[in-house]
């Protein structure tokens, strides 16, 4: 499709861009893109190849990829010069090389604050199942192991009370917070800088410059940070020693925050409580370790997952689109690395 104008912040195309999707989005956002523009979709609903999603760029104005696909400087440079904008869907956008589609004036865009809810509802769901030993307790069910009702049987931990150290407080650490405070649990907290006074307030979060006295000091770790070469394996072995022999490790975040391997290894060697895993180091692999231990809930990558959240992520994906063909800065645009 002829590019009529050419910015660094936009580029617009004369009649319906030309829209690839990488996976399967929710009917009536499909629909809606089908109307609106000239799209090509992923119809096998898997990982794209990296071969197949520069074909894809090549081919196409928009590219709507999703976490599972990975773009590099070097795919972005084999893509041509058609593509203009990467209209991502989902918030987090480490999955994209931003300084290499910034070099070739091509726009990213996200989908910042509809999962905040969910994700945070996920958490404070493994938050509230990971002590009480719900995983446990529905395999017992299921093995058709379980001979009724005893005093003693799986006995886990209450949470009200308890200190929980939220990594990383943005959109879902304080959305976190705030639903910890409802079941009375004391929130600390460590970021690279402290929130307010007011909304410290609000939440009844406590600020911990020093995440090594956090982590050391709290009997619920739940971690919230962006992908990146600083939190890279944030919770290595030496971090993971730290924590207390009953605390317990939530991750509905990215996987490569926690070193796997030594996040087992204190697992098996029985020197943490438990955890509630949504991502992982090798994901969609997921390590057949964590499977058997009886005190990890492993789950599927669901935080973002309800009908709701879905629908609204793709609502801006085609805003973000629409304001790009007519030529105006996207409402989410990624700004990192742009002047």
């Amino acid at each position: 499709m002829p590019i009529v104008s050419d910015t660094p912040l936009a580029r617009r195309v004369s009649g319906k861009p030309r829209v690839h999707v990488t996976r399967h989005l929710v009917p009536v956002v499909e629909a809606r893109m089908a109307e609106l523009f000239d799209v090509v979709t992923n119809t096998a609903d898997a990982p794209l190849s990296r071969d197949e999603l520069v074909a894809a760029m090549r081919d196409a104005d928009v590219l709507v990829p999703t976490v599972t696909d990975k773009i590099d400087a070097t795919m972005l440079e084999e893509a041509g010069d058609r593509l203009g904008l990467i209209a991502n869907f989902g918030a987090g956008v480490d999955h994209i090389d931003l300084a290499a589609a910034r070099a070739r004036k091509i726009i990213v865009t996200n989908t910042p604050g509809v999962f905040t809810d969910d994700t945070a509802d996920l958490t404070m769901m493994l938050i509230l199942s990971v002590p009480r030993r719900l995983g446990e307790g529905s395999r017992l069910v299921r093995d058709g192991a379980w001979t009724g009702w005893a005093p003693t049987q799986l006995l886990g931990r209450s949470i009200g009370g308890k200190r929980l150290a939220i990594v990383g407080m943005g959109r879902i650490g304080q959305a976190v917070a705030h639903r910890a405070r409802a079941f009375g649990m004391e929130v600390t907290y460590h970021n690279r800088r402290p929130l307010p006074g007011a909304i410290e307030n609000m939440l009844g979060a406590r600020y911990e410059a020093d995440l090594d006295k956090l982590l050391a000091e709290a009997d619920i770790i739940t971690l919230h940070c962006p992908a990146s070469a600083e939190t890279h394996r944030l919770l290595d072995a030496r971090r993971i020693a730290l924590l207390k022999p009953d605390a317990y490790i939530i991750n509905t975040a990215r996987g490569d925050l926690i070193d796997e391997d030594a996040l087992i290894v204190a697992l098996e060697q029985g020197k943490l409580g438990g955890a509630g895993l949504d991502v992982y180091a090798r994901e969609p692999a997921v390590d057949s370790r964590l499977i058997a231990l009886p005190n990890v809930i492993t789950l599927p990558h669901l935080g973002s997952a309800t009908v709701e959240g879905r629908s609204l992520a793709g609502e801006k994906v085609i805003a973000n689109i629409r304001f790009w063909v007519d030529g105006h800065r996207p409402p989410d645009q990624v700004l990192q690395g742009w002047a």
